[in-house]
């Protein structure tokens, strides 16, 4: 007898509060969906289920099979309405059954429909970048297979154990030992796998419990079952059911509480939200469900075409109405995405990442994903450069302003998880490392109310006011020795193919841009380069001498951790001595770029003959003790996590409480369209929106009473964002930038000099006022505002 018989003589609202404390413990208040096209390769089907109106009949459709082209427009139009993934639902075997099918089949030189399935997965994959989700009912370990190389998921409703249902009469893919075959095949080739029940065709309570716990069972030999669907039967005209009762909503809401129960909490409960009346939908959540399926903004649900889809924007309401915030997902769930060497064919690798945000869910930039055919992108990195973002896509990413990103969706609310760590935030509570992770998982009102805490402190640590120094800088060359994968400025033999020749500047160059940079007003000099390999230590010396005899009031802001370390390395001289004779020449701060991310897992990855996370905060720490402010930065959005960002932000923190030496926090959003490490497939395309507002006001609350400032770069985000901003928490602009090249290099359309006119403008608009600064934020004589 099963252990969780118990739980069938529980009352319906106590087992519902006790599914829903499971739940909140797994995924906290959110709830997630499949922004998906649908894609009915053929309604032909040798079986005759009761309840079906999918399947259809040769006579009754033009064609036995959808043609490659309609697939392709089909596809394309789903990523152009922002969907992530191509559901693929068909018959089973219908060429057993029907002449037509088979004779289709061969004209077009297919042995049967899962091959011919196979074609279109791949085809899908390569045009348009969608993820396809292979539904094809109970196949064969080998069909299984074929399908693992062009399909991120792949699923089968299990339905029922009882093999005495007249529902499955004249069905026999609906056997329960061939359905249970498949997802135990499916398992063992290591498949993220989605099955589920169908509740109110004949079986019984114990017979639901019976079907749970043989997923279960088999999750626990394999752990490949993703989700489970708990499905309600509905009776439809035309059927042989046509006449049944549709399924009470108590059993309904029985079985959705008990999938919570006897599932391992890590598989997601799902329930489609089409079948159910618009006032049900929330004692769904009371039940238990994280997940509302598939929803497709293209196409409507061709099993059940009766029902149509619940508005995105109602079904978010419902969700928020509920307490819960609604996010966007791959077919793939993030465990799944996040462990790509295990559950994805190598070729599934990176259109996954593609997709992905830090979290592994969907990407949820406004506007849409069409990127060039992955076929062509694969050579990337090997020769011609290849431009990923090309083909039709209008989705925001950071170098673009393709799209205007809307800065806070929805009016600031937050509960579960996030609205606990913001209630401690306002009490006292001091942030570590757990608390930041999961104000990074924020979404929808979480997200307002984050950036609503961060306005708060803004204006408690600096008032209205926002700042902006009039710099210059001054790239001196691209040429480095060092091997960051992420940079599309430096040029080594490996990089040659990108964008941009080979310079470097002669120190008579260097002079006269500072000197032309003086005449026109500006106050700071930023130098940066690459680690030329004929430079030694002195040569950073004497580019302060050329600056300094040039425009001697000029503040020089320049040379990163990586140049002073290697500098002092190449002249085999202690590092506080070298940083001493380089403050004695002239130089006043530090730039904190070369941080990228302070964790060494991923800087192996991204930057693995770079310094090492102590080696840049100990040349921090260095600077500060012999008198030279620096800043902080952080690179963000290319194959770390909101882990990494917490522990990047936790360890600048800790080195500004020791030393006080840090003036500011500037997140840099890495750019994907020139990056190495993106054109090799080994990254994803940026931050989303959300990630950039969260990684600013984050900041801001991180650091509160121990670093006053934080900038955006409207270098990678664009004047537009970049001011939007400064409602998240941010009181700063930057700098004027003429020159700027390291950004442009890896893809970005900004960096070429900030109109100030324009800069005043947006920060008016945004209802604050703009006054000028020096680098280490003194008021500038001159000031705008």
């Amino acid at each position: 007898m099963s252990g969780n018989t118990g739980l069938l003589e529980q009352p319906l609202d106590r087992l519902m509060a006790t599914a829903r404390q499971v739940r909140d413990r797994g995924v906290g208040a959110r709830v997630t969906y499949s922004p998906k096209v649908f894609v009915p390769l053929t309604t032909l089907c040798r079986d005759r289920c009761g309840y079906c109106t999918f399947a259809t009949a040769p006579g009754t459709v033009e064609s036995p099979f959808m043609s490659p082209d309609e697939v392709v427009e089909l596809a394309e139009r789903g990523a152009r309405a922002g969907c992530h993934e191509a559901l693929f639902t068909l018959g089973e075997r219908p060429e057993l059954r029907y002449a037509a099918a088979r004779e289709w089949l061969a004209e077009h030189g297919y042995g049967s429909t899962v091959d011919y399935l196979v074609a279109m997965c791949r085809l899908v994959l390569s045009e348009t970048g969608l993820l396809p989700h292979a539904n094809a009912g109970a196949l064969s370990a080998d069909e299984l297979a074929r399908l693992r190389p062009v399909t991120a998921s792949q699923g089968m409703m299990l339905e029922s154990l009882r093999d005495d249902l007249a529902a499955h009469r004249g069905a026999p893919d609906k056997d329960p030992a061939r359905r249970v075959a498949t997802l135990e095949e499916a398992g063992k080739l290591a498949i993220p796998f989605t099955t589920g029940i169908l509740v109110g065709i004949g079986e019984t309570a114990a017979d639901r419990l019976a079907a749970l716990e043989a997923i279960a069972a088999a999750h626990r030999r394999y752990g490949h079952v993703q989700e489970v669907i708990v499905q309600n039967f509905l009776p439809k005209p035309g059927t042989a059911m046509r006449h049944a009762p549709a399924c009470p909503q108590e059993e309904f809401l029985q079985a959705i509480a008990l999938a919570r129960l006897v599932l391992p909490a890590e598989i997601h409960v799902q329930a489609p939200p089409n079948l159910s009346d618009e006032g049900e939908l929330e004692s769904l959540l009371q039940a238990g469900i994280d997940d509302w399926g598939g929803v497709s903004p293209v196409t409507r649900d061709h099993v059940n075409p009766e029902r149509p889809w619940p508005e995105l924007e109602r079904l978010r309401g419902v969700t928020e109405a509920a307490g819960h915030t609604l996010a966007p997902r791959l077919t793939i769930y993030p465990a799944y995405a996040q462990d790509p060497q295990r559950w994805l064919d190598a070729d599934l690798r990176f259109p996954v990442l593609d997709r992905s945000d830090a979290e592994a869910l969907g990407r949820d930039d406004p506007g849409i994903h069409l990127p060039e055919r992955y076929s062509e992108a694969r050579n990337a990195g090997t020769g011609a450069e290849v431009e990923l973002t090309g083909r039709r896509s209008t989705a925001w990413y950071s170098g673009t302003e393709q799209v205007t990103p809307v800065l806070l969706p929805g009016t600031p609310r937050a509960t579960g998880p996030v609205g606990e760590v913001l209630a401690g935030i306002r009490a006292g509570h001091e942030l570590g490392e757990d608390e930041i992770v999961t104000l990074f998982s924020a979404r929808g009102p979480e997200v307002a109310a984050v950036a609503e805490l961060a306005d708060e402190l803004r204006a408690e640590a600096v008032g209205d006011t926002v700042t902006y120094v009039r710099n210059r800088n001054i790239n001196y060359t691209n040429v480095c020795t060092f091997k960051c994968r992420f940079c599309g400025f430096s040029k080594g033999p490996l990089s040659l193919n990108l964008r941009g020749s080979p310079y470097l500047l002669s120190l008579n160059d260097i002079a006269e841009r500072a000197s032309e940079a003086a005449e026109l007003g500006a106050t700071e000099v930023c130098l940066q380069g690459g680690i030329h390999p004929d430079f030694d230590g002195d040569f950073y010396l004497e580019v302060i001498h050329a600056v300094k005899q040039a425009a001697p009031e000029l503040h020089i802001h320049g040379f990163t951790a990586l140049e002073v370390t290697e500098g002092a390395r190449r002249l085999d001289e202690p590092l506080a001595d070298y940083l001493t004779r380089l403050r004695d020449a002239g130089l006043s701060s530090l730039p904190g770029t070369a941080a990228e991310i302070l964790d060494d897992e991923i800087r192996a990855t991204i930057c693995p003959d770079k310094i090492t996370t102590d080696q840049w905060l100990d040349a921090h720490r260095t600077a500060h003790h012999v008198g030279l402010k620096s800043n902080i930065t952080i690179m963000f959005g290319s194959v770390e996590h909101p882990r990494h960002w917490a522990r990047h932000l936790l360890r600048t923190r800790a080195l500004q409480r020791q030393t006080g030496g840090f003036t500011e926090f500037v997140p840099l959003p890495f750019v994907h369209m020139a990056a190495p490490l993106y054109l090799k497939q080994a990254a994803r395309r940026g931050p989303t929106w959300r990630e950039v507002i969260l990684m600013h006001a984050i900041a801001r609350i991180v650091y509160h009473g121990h670093l006053d400032n934080i900038q955006a770069s409207w270098v990678k985000l664009g004047t537009t964002g970049a001011a939007q901003l400064l409602a998240a928490g941010v009181n700063d602009m930057g700098g004027t930038l003429m020159d700027e090249n390291i950004s442009r290099a890896a893809g970005a359309s900004h960096g070429q000099t900030l109109d100030e006119d324009h800069l005043t403008a947006l920060v008016s608009n945004m209802g604050r006022t703009l006054h000028r600064r020096t680098t280490l934020y003194a008021a500038s004589p001159t000031s705008v505002g």
